[in-house]
């Protein structure tokens, strides 16, 4: 099976620190893929060059068969222009830590802007559509309230939505529960649940939920000083880790 994602020896530094080392790493079709790891590894700049917010310093990522960072002009790679990441921008979705929403806007406008902006829909046709992701993430009820009228969990539940209605292939949930209250964490968790076990879409979740992705994952690779120290089924991987940095890792969540 030909990846939806293919990252081939790529490299990103900051100053002297190198985040990711020479990383190769395939996502596939459909797969839901759990990045596990300590703060600092790299699971979140893999994800951020993958959305565009970063670019590599060295080697070749693609997407749906396409190089992301480079396009070919007179039979030559160069630096992809900004029209190019736009385009390629349109098949990745992203909810992040924060929620990033227009304060100024009710839910509902928050959630109909990118598909009238960036797909050109109708505002008749916006408005369906995001009305019915809305509902798919228990918020229908919540169409003209403001953001600062919401929790922390709906806020999150907003911008999952606002990520579903632009029909991402791919979606990047970048550790989102990680700025929530204990108490608001299921409900976003079981919405993403949701999410997976109803859709083929291909998902790569960055984690701190053990559990989570342990219910999720088809695959969970583990991520410590810029390598992917280990991958593997979930199962395997949690209750037999070979590597003692991901014993030591996981003990924590064990005790």
């Amino acid at each position: 099976m030909t990846p939806i994602v293919s990252y081939q020896n790529v490299t990103k530094t900051y100053g002297d620190l190198e985040v990711l080392k020479d990383i190769d790493f395939n996502i596939y079709p459909g797969e839901k893929v759990a990045l596990i790891g300590p703060s600092g590894s790299g699971k979140t700049t893999l994800a951020r060059l993958l959305m565009t917010l970063e670019e590599p310093d060295s080697g070749i990522i693609e997407v749906e068969n396409k190089n992301l960072w480079q396009e070919e002009v007179g039979g030559e790679l160069v630096k992809a222009k900004e029209k190019h990441l736009r385009e390629m921008r349109k098949s990745i979705g992203m909810v992040f830590q924060h929620f990033y929403l227009f304060p100024h806007m009710t839910v509902l406008k928050n959630v109909m802007e990118a598909p009238m902006t960036v797909l050109g829909l109708s505002k008749k046709k916006a408005r369906q559509q995001a009305e019915e992701m809305l509902e798919k993430v228990g918020l229908s009820d919540k169409l003209d309230v403001y953001p600062a009228q919401l929790s922390g969990g709906q806020k999150q539940r907003v911008a999952i939505a606002r990520a579903l209605v632009m029909k991402p292939n791919i979606m990047l949930f970048d550790e989102p529960t990680s700025a929530l209250d204990p108490e608001l964490v299921g409900e976003v968790l079981d919405v993403i649940k949701e999410i997976a076990f109803e859709s083929d879409m291909t998902m790569l979740l960055i984690t701190h939920e053990m559990d989570f992705a342990k219910e999720i994952a088809d695959r969970v690779a583990f991520f410590n000083e810029g390598i992917i120290a280990e991958q593997g089924d979930p199962e395997e991987l949690f209750n037999n880790p070979k590597t003692p940095r991901l014993q030591s890792f996981l003990s924590r969540f064990n005790s």
